[in-house]
This record gives structure tokens, C-alpha cells and sequence, in this order.
């Protein structure tokens, strides 16, 4: 194949931002000279010059920082810092528009006076809402009868006109997780310290924040706006970032982000603690932390995202408790504790695995092949060094198919469900096992220079019936192997639509083009300069890639995907490459395959079940406003629990009733979604005779 040795960032980065929720007063004035202010330090200006010079020059996007893009930073540094809408006032947002058209020239120039100025206004409303909750609300009479609500997402509401409506809001939110406690059981004086400490760890996490912190809010704030994959680190967080790399699959195996006051878990690491329980998925929200078997749970509602990683990782073997609300009850359901413990993922753990899934259709029996993929993983250092036994994606799903192959299947499933993509040169590889030679990619830079990955091994490991299983987790060299099964006919592709992440980044060290003050540092900029596209010619980005067959899906595109992000560059579409399609899936397939599908779905009951619980999971997503009166949130609570416990119960029937057991019950039970693409397999297989 023709090399193209980048890799694909894993979609979803953490990083430490602020997301806290909550805000009052009127008009602050920003003193430089005030020794309690944070000010830049004298080269952050020199700096800021030389991160925007660069967008400007190299981004892909090829727009400059002017007053459009000046109007987009203000908003989202606004956003960034108070994405709650409960600590600025209208009046301070009214405030803040001299700057609208203004940013982009006083960054160029490297005067940042203003992003500093909206941070200290930030951190006046901050102080005075944590004085609001110490001085009124700790030992505040609630009234747990009066129906009234609160809404836990207010990042599309208005922002409060005065000191009095901010209170109120305040009062609400207070009284949520004071509620909340309530129901737990725990006594007042108990629930008053739990408050308590929550709001002095806010109070000392803002407290903290340093000038390099700052900095690194509105730079970032202003590299997002050209992409939502172009970030300025600061030396900190860069160093933290690389230690991720290393580091992110040690622990309980979970990435995580900040939303709201919720720390939510973003990916369930396959191979992981958290994956191997089955008791933590994605969009859970983790509410509590504790250590050991018996350790206190300390509560984590509103803490920064690196504190709270910081308290669930911990040494290999040790155990560690977390209190979560499971993303299958929502806001509204009670929370659950789980014990888990840590354990650092092997590269075992994280490699191609196969299995044989047997399934009776029509009174015969097929043996479907079964590779789960959760990422596209190679040893560059052991390649770059000459090492002929260097690890590869491709080599071992090579050794599968063969395995499989030996055990008779009849059609082969790649499962690359919530992979978030690797190596760019192994997607390429792998597809070259499945089709004789040919164009998989196409890379375009920001100077128009298209460079195509191809296949050039004519050898074909496995030529039967072939499916691939995608969904919105699916992304970067994840959606490059499906579009093109897809694209060459090869197989058929079943699930949801992919993230639609289709863009390259590369690091580029700031220190290299500064004159650094002795002592000091400058932090890294990761910058988008490339663009897949499709062998048609059509984007990955933004659209994805969309299943031949799709199944019923929790995750809309707008909250779960690029097309989330409004920065998020357009798809668009550019010559296709020449290549030959295979005559191995037709589009009178692909319409019978859907008629079949459709049929079932009004006479299959498991496929039903798969629909409502989909249905359900949707609206729990989407279910911020929770009430405050406690006889109505039990009644909540417990309806989402008996949600929960009616399909628990449907589906143990099935497992227990074996007298009624179909041959379809044994396919995967707990894992629906796998199940329905065997069966769709099975449906081609029948199809092509």
C-alpha cells in the first residue's frame, strides 16, 4: 500500500476546562495594577501574536482572525467560562459587546487586557454566589411541597437581569441537590456538610487559577473557533496530555468530561474495568467517588474534571466505589453504587478479538465470524526500528480471518462500534485484506494537495460475505474502513451514522519559534492542516458515513458528533479517485436487506424492545428539568427504576423460559445491537444464495 504514516487523534481529547455552573452584581472595573488581579505574564503577548499568526497562515480552514471570527470568540469565551448561564448578568453580557469587533486586533497585537478583564468579572460574580450559598442558602427552609422545577441545562436559556432572579436561580439549583440528598436518606446536618464542602471545593478550585490558566481559557477559546480540533495547551495541560496518552487506559478504563455540574463518562475503554463490569456506559453521569471497599464516598458534583479523574485513578488492584446516575434513567433516576477495580489495560485487552456466533434462519444453521475492533493500533517504534514482528491492527485481524475461516463461518461481522479511530495506515491495510487493489482514502492539505492512500497488494485474505457495524462513536480511520466496504461494495454497513470526523491535526511546539524568558514556558498548538475524503470523492466530516441499513439510534448528530460543533469544518466533496467496485453487494440488495429489516420490525419483539429502549434512552438524554417537590421526583425516581426493572425482567424471561427459546435468543442477549447485524448478515448471505 502507498504509506501515509500520520495518525488519527482519538476524537474525544480531555481537557481541563471550566464548565462550573452558576453568577450576580453589576458593573466591575478591571485594575491591572490591583496586585489581587490576574494580569498576563509580559511574553503571553508575544505568544498569543505567534498562535495567531499561524491559524492565520496554515489552518486549513484558510480564514484569518478578523471581526466575524472577534464575535465568535467573545461568545464562546463567555460560553466557556459561565456555559450555565449563572454567574454573568445581562448587564455584564451587555457590557462586554465594545469587544465584539475588538479581539481579533488586540490579540494580534498581543493585548489581552480584555480577555483578562472578562475573567475578573467572572470571578467577582463567582465570589459573590459563593458568599450567596454560605451566607443564605446552607441553612436554608425548603420547602419540598411548593411544585416547582429546575433545569440542569440552562446553556440555551437567558442570562438573569438581576441580583434577585439570579437568587432565585440559585435557590433552585441548591435546593435540587439538596433534594436529591434528601432522597438518599442522609440526615440534615449531613446534607448541609455535603453542600457545604461541594461549594468550598468550587470556591478553592476558582481560587487557584492562575494566569497561565486564563490564558490558556481564551486561547483555546480562539484556536475553536477556526475548528473544534485546533487547541492551544498550556505548558501544564500539554504535560498532561502526553501522560494521557500513556496514561488514559490506566484505572477503571473511562474517558471523561465535564457537562454542567456532572462529570460524564464520554468512552468506555474496551478491554477496561469499567467495560469488563458492564456496569459503567457511556453518558452514565459519576456524582461520587470513594476508596476501597469501605471508603466514604466524597461527593464530586461540580468538581473540575482533572480532580475527579485524579480521585478514581489510583494504583493497580486497588478498589474504588462510584456513586453514578445511570444514562438509562437519567436526571430523574435514583443513582447507584458500583465497585470497580483499577487495573492498567493490556495491549491484549485493546487487540482484535474473534468468536463464532451460531444462528438458525429458516431451519438452517450459519456460523456468523465475529472481529471486534476497538481501535486501529500499530508499534511505530517497533516498525520504524525494521522489527519484522511489530504489532498491527492488520496482522492479527489477518490471523483471525484465518482462524475463523478454519471454523467454517459463513460471513465475517467487523464490529467497530465506538472505535474511535488510530492509525491511518492500518485502516488503508485492512481494507486491502478484503479488496484486490485500489484507492481506500484521499487526503487533501491546505495548499489543495490531494495525496491517495491505495492498496496495492492484489492478495484478498477473505472474499465471502462480509458486514461492518458502525455507530456514533464510531470515527476518524473507523469511518475510512467502513466507506470504503461501502463505496466498493464490498459488505454491508448496519448501525447508526458515524461521528463525522474527518479532519488531521498536528502538534506544533510554540517554544521553537520564541525566545522564551529564562524559567518560563510556552505551550503547544494542535492545528487542523488536512481533510479526508471518501474514494467517491465525498468528506467523511461533518456527514459521517451512513449505514446501508440503520438501526434505531439514541444519539442525534447536533449533541453527539462533529456536527455538534459549530466550528466544525463543512462536508464538501471533491473528485472521486478511480477505482472498481466489486459486484459482492448490489443496491437491490441493500433494498431488500432494508424491506426485510422494516418487516421484522413489526413482528419481532426483541427488535421492538430495541426500538422502545432506544426511544427511552433518547428522552432520558434530552430530560434536563427535574422537580423540586419530593413527592413528584420519587414518583420519578421510581418510575425510571421500573423503566429499568421491566426490561431487566423481559429480557431475563427470555433467558429462563427455555422451553420457548428460539434459536435468535442465542445470539448475544445482552447485546441487541450485535445481534440485529447477524441477522442482517444472514439476510445477505440468504440473499446471495
Amino acid at each position: 500500500m502507498k504509506k501515509i504514516t500520520f495518525v488519527l487523534a482519538p476524537v474525544l481529547v480531555l481537557l481541563s476546562f471550566i464548565t462550573y455552573s452558576s453568577g450576580t452584581l453589576s458593573h466591575l472595573s478591571y485594575d491591572p495594577n490591583d496586585s489581587t488581579t490576574l494580569r498576563p505574564k509580559p511574553f503571553y503577548g508575544d505568544e498569543a501574536k505567534l498562535i495567531t499568526q499561524i491559524l492565520d497562515t496554515y489552518h486549513y480552514k484558510k480564514i484569518r482572525l478578523n471581526d466575524s471570527l472577534s464575535s465568535v470568540v467573545l461568545d464562546d469565551y463567555i460560553e466557556t467560562l459561565d456555559n450555565n448561564h449563572s454567574y454573568f448578568l445581562k448587564s455584564d453580557i451587555d457590557s462586554f459587546e465594545k469587544y465584539r469587533n475588538q479581539l481579533d486586533d488586540l490579540t494580534k497585537a498581543g493585548d489581552l487586557s480584555a480577555a483578562y478583564e472578562i475573567y475578573e468579572v467572572f470571578k467577582e460574580r463567582f465570589d459573590n454566589r459563593m458568599a450567596f450559598v454560605s451566607d443564605h442558602l446552607l441553612n436554608y427552609d425548603y420547602d419540598y411541597t411548593k411544585d416547582e422545577y429546575y433545569n440542569t441545562d440552562r446553556s440555551k436559556e437567558g442570562w438573569a437581569n438581576n441580583t434577585e432572579e439570579l437568587n432565585d436561580l440559585w435557590r433552585k439549583m441548591v435546593k435540587s441537590q439538596t433534594l436529591s440528598l434528601k432522597l438518599t436518606d442522609k440526615e440534615p446536618d449531613e446534607i448541609k456538610d455535603v453542600i457545604k464542602k461541594r461549594y468550598d471545593r468550587f470556591d478553592k478550585a476558582i481560587q487557584q487559577y492562575k494566569s497561565e490558566d486564563v490564558f490558556e481559557l481564551y486561547m483555546n477559546t480562539l484556536a475553536e473557533a477556526f475548528d473544534p480540533h485546533t487547541n492551544y495547551f498550556s505548558p501544564r495541560t500539554s504535560d498532561r496530555f502526553k501522560q494521557n496518552m500513556s496514561l488514559s487506559l490506566e484505572g477503571i478504563g473511562a474517558r471523561l468530561q465535564t457537562e454542567t455540574d456532572y462529570t460524564k463518562v464520554i468512552q468506555v475503554i474496551p478491554g477496561g474495568p469499567a467495560d469488563k463490569s458492564n456496569l459503567v456506559h457511556e453518558n452514565d453521569r459519576i456524582i461520587g467517588v470513594g476508596q476501597g471497599e469501605d471508603g466514604e464516598i466524597v461527593d464530586v458534583v461540580g468538581w473540575r474534571i482533572d480532580d475527579v479523574v485524579e480521585l478514581i485513578k489510583g494504583p493497580k488492584g486497588t478498589t474504588v466505589k462510584l456513586e453514578i446516575l445511570p444514562a438509562e434513567t437519567g436526571v430523574n433516576g435514583p443513582s447507584k453504587e458500583i465497585t470497580l477495580v483499577r487495573e492498567k489495560i493490556k495491549l491484549e485487552d485493546m487487540k482484535a478479538k474473534a468468536k463464532v456466533v451460531p444462528f438458525n434462519k429458516d431451519g438452517k444453521e450459519y456460523n456468523i465470524g465475529v472481529i471486534t475492533l476497538p481501535s486501529f493500533y500499530m508499534d511505530f517504534d517497533a516498525y520504524q526500528k525494521g522489527d519484522p514482528d511489530y504489532t498491527s491492527t492488520t496482522r492479527d485481524v489477518k490471523k483471525l480471518v484465518k482462524e475463523l475461516e478454519g471454523k467454517g463461518i459463513d460471513g465475517l461481522m467487523m464490529d467497530l462500534r465506538n472505535n474511535g479511530g488510530g492509525s491511518l495506515a492500518e485502516a488503508i491495510d485492512l481494507t486491502g485484506l478484503f479488496i484486490k487493489d485500489g484507492p481506500v482514502v484521499q487526503v487533501r492539505s491546505s495548499a489543495n494537495k490531494i495525496e491517495v492512500g491505495e492498496d496495492e497488494d492484489p492478495d484478498i485474505i477473505y472474499d465471502g460475505p462480509m458486514a461492518v457495524m458502525i455507530n456514533r462513536f464510531s470515527a476518524s480511520a473507523s469511518e475510512i474502513f467502513a466507506a470504503a466496504i461501502q463505496d466498493y461494495h464490498r459488505g454491508v454497513v448496519v448501525g447508526e451514522q458515524t461521528f463525522g470526523k474527518g479532519t488531521v491535526q498536528s502538534m506544533i511546539d510554540l517554544a521553537r519559534y520564541m525566545n522564551v524568558p529564562e524559567g518560563e514556558k510556552v505551550g503547544q498548538l494542535k492545528l487542523t492542516l488536512q481533510k479526508f475524503y471518501r474514494v467517491t470523492g465525498s468528506s467523511t466530516q461533518h456527514m459521517g458515513v451512513s449505514p446501508d441499513v440503520n438501526l434505531p439510534s439514541a444519539f442525534d448528530a447536533k449533541e453527539f458528533g462533529e456536527s455538534a460543533n459549530k466550528s466544525a469544518l463543512p462536508w464538501d466533496q471533491i473528485s472521486s479517485a478511480k477505482f472498481n467496485m466489486t459486484d459482492k453487494v448490489s443496491t437491490q440488495m441493500v433494498s431488500k436487506l432494508n424491506n426485510d429489516y422494516n418487516k421484522r420490525m413489526k413482528t419481532d419483539v426483541d427488535l421492538k424492545e430495541l426500538v422502545e429502549d432506544t426511544r427511552e434512552l433518547k428522552e432520558n438524554l434530552e430530560r434536563t428539568r427535574i422537580s423540586l417537590n419530593e413527592e413528584k421526583r420519587k414518583q420519578e425516581m421510581e418510575e425510571a427504576e421500573n423503566r429499568k426493572a421491566s426490561r431487566v425482567s423481559i429480557n431475563g424471561a427470555k433467558i429462563d423460559k427455555e422451553a420457548n427459546k428460539t434459536p435468535e435468543d442465542e445470539i448475544e442477549l445482552d447485546d441487541q445491537y450485535l445481534k440485529e447485524g447477524v441477522i442482517i448478515l444472514t439476510d445477505l448471505i440468504s440473499d446471495i444464495g
